[in-house]
């Protein structure tokens, strides 16, 4: 976690969720770590706001950078109250850092747009300061952050545990990027742990790995007469690093000139504001009216899907830089346009892409992008994509205003009037959602119907069992044993990592069928009774066989020896007689095959 990525950028302005992986935190791994450039909005920062930007005059001799009163960092320090930790693995990390001056710079520059409301979330909460920093090993900050654990946003949130904290993930939205929204989530589940658990840096790991692995742990070392503090615990390489991490971050932004680096300050005081917006508006034309760039926009607003902002309410909030918020008012209020230049098209499977985007005056690429959509020529499945509307959707990164502002002789309507043109071509969210939710369901339905032709399997039955975990094992290989999703492990077990260790025990919600349960490998514990009984099945199974094949030669030879009636009779009763006497399936020729999970 918190590794750096680059950021794309596209003429259709929309989110870009950036993969990260985990770092590998093994000895000869550990200065590895990516730290490929990452540009969101930084030809932006330092123009936009009040703090001092990172001088070069710095007393590079001294080794403490003094901190000024009003000063982001000197509260955060005010506020620590963790104990520090004692580990030899902190070293390590702040040789990382302090060996990767320009990544741990992208990270404080990034982490001043959100860094004060955070703190100020915190300290209302009477948690540790130190909690503000914990997006910084967790997404270097960085809002469009995604795993290879489907992990989201800067607070790193897996779906089923953002679902859990009411964090809402449809086709428009995903709140695990929400700053705000998913803050007060983060610290609901932190403040949780704590209360499970009793410290803080027990509370941590559970965030890393899940209450359950931790809960685990514990008692299995209260089992064995152990300590059951977090350097006793038995728990993966990740977690065992993750509050160490943490240590170290707090060392070098309390104490930067100490490690030889330059830390930007930040002002004690608020960067964005929250404003209303209509309930549909595009996104690049909210950021027109505010006076910003998309960037910075989208640095603000990160959780938004699609290149319209859209709510089924009357309205809704956007965060905007304080020096922006009563701009965009004015300019929204004096605005007489449509607020939105897109429309929905149900793409039908098979449909080409480049066809759908010339039908709507459309480059394939800015179709591609504003849909999420795969470099393919063709829709996979069917699918609820925006296109453009008759009146072209802006997709014009925005440089002035010119176009968002109205001329003069404009501005006489009323303000119903105005609301009424601006309304005007307002997507339908509830008619939208039911497309894309009924499409969903209907590319299920069919994945389900070739799954069965394929398989030729009965109806299933929801079944649990579990798995433990032996060398060699990892939660993908255990995923694709069991024909599950790792997502599904990672819920079942609260997990928030994709790390297992041996020994772990993990349960498996999966649908029984009828292929063999060898599928349920380790988590059967007599595994020579098995062998036996699916010794004895492989025989009965090869006795069926040649009866068929007998029977078979016999209806053949009765042709050729032109008994075409009776042959169909005897074929016709056959048949009856088949399937009114087809053997039970044994359960040891049962397998398990994969749940599908609909939003």
């Amino acid at each position: 976690m918190g590794q750096e990525v680059g950021t794309q950028t596209d003429n259709v302005f929309k989110p870009t969720p950036q993969d990260i992986s985990e770092p590998d935190l093994t000895q000869e791994n550990l200065n590895q770590e990516n730290t490929t450039e990452d540009n969101i909005n930084q030809d932006n920062i330092g123009n936009t706001l009040d703090t001092a930007p990172i001088s070069d005059t710095t007393n590079e001799t001294s080794n403490v950078i003094t901190i000024e009163s009003d000063d982001l960092w000197q509260r955060i320090k005010n506020g620590y109250t963790m104990p520090n930790s004692k580990s030899s693995l902190v070293s390590r990390h702040e040789d990382y850092y302090t060996s990767n001056p320009d990544y741990v710079r992208r990270m404080v520059e990034r982490s001043q747009k959100y860094l004060f409301h955070i703190v100020e979330e915190v300290e209302k909460r009477g948690m540790p300061t130190e909690i503000a920093l914990l997006p910084m090993i967790e997404s270097a900050y960085n809002p469009q952050a995604y795993s290879s654990g489907r992990a989201s946003g800067i607070w790193q949130f897996i779906p089923s545990t953002g679902k859990h904290f009411g964090l809402k993930q449809n086709w428009w939205v995903d709140n695990r990027r929400n700053i705000t929204i998913a803050t007060d989530a983060a610290l609901d589940y932190l403040q949780k742990l704590h209360g499970m658990f009793g410290s803080w840096d027990l509370a941590l790991a559970a965030y890393n790995a899940g209450e359950g692995t931790v809960g685990r742990a514990i008692e299995s070392n209260r089992k064995l007469g152990l300590a059951t503090n977090y350097e006793s615990l038995n728990l993966s390489v990740e977690t065992k690093n993750y509050v160490p991490k943490l240590q170290a971050i707090k060392n070098l932004m309390t104490n930067p000139g100490k490690y030889g680096l330059k830390i930007q300050t930040i002002a004690n005081t608020a960067y964005f504001t929250k404003v209303s917006a209509p309930a549909q508006i595009d996104a690049r034309l909210a950021a027109k009216l505010a006076e910003i760039s998309d960037a910075e926009f989208l640095a603000l607003n990160p959780s938004y899907n699609r290149p319209v902002i859209a709510s089924s309410g009357e309205k809704h909030e956007l965060l905007l830089p304080i020096a922006s918020a009563q701009t965009f008012r004015d300019n929204l209020a004096a605005y007489n346009k449509p607020l939105v230049t897109w429309q929905t098209y149900q793409a039908k499977r098979g449909e080409r892409m480049d066809k759908v985007a010339s039908k709507f005056g459309i480059q394939v690429d800015q179709l591609r992008n504003a849909n999420n959509l795969p470099a393919k020529e063709k829709f996979a499945k069917s699918s609820t994509i925006l296109v453009p509307n008759d009146k072209q959707a802006d997709t014009n990164p925005a440089k002035t205003t010119d176009s968002a502002t109205p001329s003069p002789g404009e501005t006489n309507q009323t303000d119903v009037d105005v609301i009424t043109q601006q309304n005007s071509a307002n997507i339908d969210i509830a008619h939208t959602e039911k497309l894309a939710m009924t499409a969903a369901d209907e590319n299920a339905d069919s994945d389900t119907e070739n799954n069965n032709k394929a398989k030729k399997i009965e109806p299933a039955k929801e079944t649990n069992v579990t798995h433990k975990v032996k060398k060699g094992d990892t939660l993908q290989s255990v995923a694709k044993h069991y024909d599950v999703s790792v997502k599904q492990i990672l819920a079942a077990n609260t997990l928030k990592s994709t790390q297992v260790k041996v020994g772990q025990i993990l349960k498996i919600k999966v649908i029984e069928s009828e292929i063999s349960s060898e599928k349920l490998g380790n988590s059967h514990e007599n595994k020579s009774q098995e062998k036996s009984k699916n010794n004895k099945a492989t025989k009965t199974a090869a006795t069926k066989s040649k009866t068929k094949v007998k029977s078979a030669t016999q209806v053949s030879q009765k042709k050729l020896k032109g008994e075409p009636n009776r042959t169909a009779s005897k074929n016709k009763q056959e048949k009856t007689s088949t399937s009114k006497t087809k053997p039970k399936i044994s359960k040891q020729k049962k397998h398990y095959i994969k749940q599908k999970n609909v939003l």
